[in-house]
């Protein structure tokens, strides 16, 4: 299944134990989750640094990604190419290259799947995408195994999800559906089965909108997002917060614009979340290359030294092993960047 934005198609025992010491000390800060360099107290400004890695994806948007805590490396699968065709291979990233991996099994070829770590079980959880939209697959360092739980969300892509720490379950939020409908749905998947819940508020209908889990206020944030009905595209600006039961809505003092389409990933080593790109569709489509930081009240536009182009549906996940958020592809002014980017 397909999303439309003007002018363009597109989709949106041991392992274990280990797995579990590992996101719990990033969650508390404990040397050792996040280099020592970054617990040093260090007033150095965070900035981005472009890698050069030897080997790398091939040019992607609308991929998944997640920081495998268990194995050191960032996980990414799948996206579109520059040509529309969906993709079904797996990368790892190691803070210094890529590395495409060739797992015995996989998710079938797709884009718009929404993915995290799962520190419970020490897999990364993917659920949903473009093709398969109502399938979970765990990955566990090595392959990919087809889940079946009891009960699931429907078919969807361009969902949002992060792994809530505080009660150790994903939560996934809205998408779009078979039909072309934005969501507003809220699930938890707790290595077993998918549970829906239903908070006393939530969220509009959307898709394609940012979150991750913030550490230090123990909730996963949730901002921006699309909702392209037959009156027109529209993206927002909001900022929301999910504490295992409901979410709320915040109002910070400053914001990003409205955004569809922008990468976020928590950074440990600056107690913040980092906000990237993203696109706005409203009144003409624009990209923005922008970097946000939230620090769990209110959001600051940052102005680092040099930084990836503007662009949207990137993909960014935290790599606690370096302590740098890293960033790859999305579709940009010029196309459809494989560059690789660090925040940090």
């Amino acid at each position: 299944m397909r999303m439309i934005r003007r002018g363009r198609m597109f989709c949106l025992g041991g392992r274990r134990w280990l797995a579990v010491v590992v996101a719990a000390l990033a969650a508390c800060g404990v040397a050792g989750a996040v280099p020592s360099a970054a617990l040093a107290g260090s007033t150095s400004v965070p900035t981005w640094t472009r890698q050069a890695p030897a080997i790398h994806p091939t040019a992607r948007w609308n991929a998944s990604m997640a920081y495998d805590a268990a194995t050191g490396t960032a996980v990414l699968f799948g996206g579109a190419s520059p040509t529309g065709h969906f993709l079904g291979d797996t990368w790892t990233w190691n803070g210094t290259t890529w590395t495409r991996q060739a797992p015995a099994t996989h998710p079938s070829a797709r884009d718009g799947a929404a993915m995290a770590y799962d520190a419970a079980t020490g897999t990364v959880v993917l659920f949903g995408g473009s093709v398969g939209g109502g399938q979970t697959w765990t990955w566990d360092g090595t392959t990919w195994t087809r889940q079946a739980p009891a009960t699931s969300p429907p078919n969807r892509t361009a969902a949002s999800m992060a792994y809530d720490a505080a009660t150790g379950t994903a939560v996934l939020f809205g998408g779009v559906n078979l039909a072309g409908h934005s969501l507003s749905d809220t699930w938890t998947w707790d290595g077993t089965t998918w549970t829906k819940q239903a908070p006393a508020t939530h969220p509009g209908a959307r898709n394609i909108a940012a979150m991750a889990y913030d550490t230090a206020t123990g909730t996963a944030v949730l901002f921006g997002g699309a909702n392209d009905t037959t009156a027109g595209p529209h993206d927002f600006g909001d900022t929301w917060t999910w504490d295992g039961t409901t979410w709320t809505k915040q109002a910070p003092a400053t914001s990003p614009p409205a955004l569809r389409g922008a990468s976020m990933a928590y950074d440990a080593a600056t107690g913040t979340a980092v906000l990237f790109g993203g696109a706005e569709d409203t009144a003409g489509f624009l990209l923005f290359g922008d970097t946000w930081t939230w620090d769990g009240t209110t959001w600051t536009k940052q102005a680092p030294a040099t930084s990836p182009s503007a662009r949207f549906v990137a993909s960014m996940a935290y790599d606690a092993a370096t302590g740098t958020a890293v960033l790859f592809g999305g579709e940009g002014h010029r196309g459809f960047p494989r560059d690789t980017w660090t925040w940090g």
